[in-house]
């Protein structure tokens, strides 16, 4: 774009850690962002991200946090600054038919499309064990991540990353992607590929209880919903006697030698004063931080307490 040439007017709606990073992708390539469409924080949520309004208010953009995307003041707004493009970057609402036809729209998913359409796929691509993910702009259709592809960018999920860190690398996935494919998308001539919806599924949003550990399940499996929802979301739990006890730092090893050979029903245990996660079949977790009702407790405590139980 030459310096005569009018700069791009956008709309973008955003949130968490990947609304920060793509926005100021979209500054440092100079679009105009008229204005920002985000949400305010839930008090009764864990903010562990970053904040979109913190970043519009330092940089001197207009932004609201309307609670309904399909009101007409909202459509109305939108279309009173005649965007040239609209972005979505980790919005949480769905945008409706006719507040994507003001102008082309963009979203960027935290999977490799059509892989983990839908919500939480970080969540999810832990939770099945996938060794790799990344992050997928596309054009937004009123079908969910059902848009054509416009740019992926793909990262190593290491079999002891937790959700966590691999959110980590798909936030910079996100602001890659965005990066090497904005100059085209200003110019018009961004490559559209398809997004073969007969491949990969779609997933709903998850709840704290989906933490809930089945001891009767492998190993494998427990590790990874572990992983899947380890800090700073809720945690994997299981109930004793009315208490709700969480993983907070595990790993899965293969050799227990004498401990396997206990053959101890499956559950939390304590062996020469360390915890274990004893699974469905005979490999556990060990359990290095555990908290019991929101409180850390030791393993000395722990088997004080499954001692009183027999």
């Amino acid at each position: 774009m030459s310096d005569f040439e009018p700069r791009k007017r956008a709309v973008v709606f955003g949130y968490h850690n990947v609304g920060v990073r793509c926005l100021k992708v979209l500054l440092a390539g100079g679009v105009d962002v008229a204005l920002v469409v985000t949400h305010e924080d839930s008090a009764s949520e864990n903010i562990w991200f970053e904040s979109v309004i913190s970043l519009c208010e330092a940089e001197g953009i207009p932004y609201i946090t309307p609670a309904d995307a399909k009101s007409p003041e909202l459509l109305a707004q939108v279309q009173a600054l005649q965007p040239n493009l609209m972005f979505s970057f980790y919005y949480r609402h769905m945008l409706p038919a006719e507040l994507l036809a003001v102008a082309p729209a963009f979203n960027m998913h935290g999977s490799l499309l059509p892989e983990y359409r839908g919500r939480a796929p970080v969540n999810w691509a832990v939770l099945h064990g996938a060794s790799v993910t990344g992050a997928t702009l596309h054009e937004m259709t009123v079908k969910p991540d059902a848009g054509a592809i416009v740019s992926q960018m793909d990262v190593p999920i290491l079999p002891d990353d937790t959700a966590h860190e691999v959110f980590g690398k798909v936030q910079v996935a996100a602001e890659q992607a965005l990066w090497r494919i904005l100059p085209s998308l200003l110019a018009g001539s961004a490559p559209r590929l398809r997004n073969d919806l007969s491949k990969g599924g779609y997933f709903s949003g998850r709840k704290p209880e989906d933490g809930r550990i089945d001891w009767l399940m492998p190993a494998q499996e427990v590790y990874n919903l572990h992983r899947a929802v380890a800090p700073p979301y809720p945690g994997a739990f299981t109930d004793i006697d009315g208490v709700r006890y969480v993983i907070q730092r595990a790993r899965l090893n293969g050799n227990f030698g004498n401990v396997v050979s206990l053959s101890l029903p499956p559950g939390l245990t304590v062996v020469d004063n360390c915890i274990f996660g004893v699974c469905g079949d005979g490999r556990m977790l060990t359990i290095s931080a555990l908290t019991a009702d929101g409180e850390p407790i030791t393993a000395e405590q722990l088997q004080t307490r499954l001692a009183a139980r027999v």
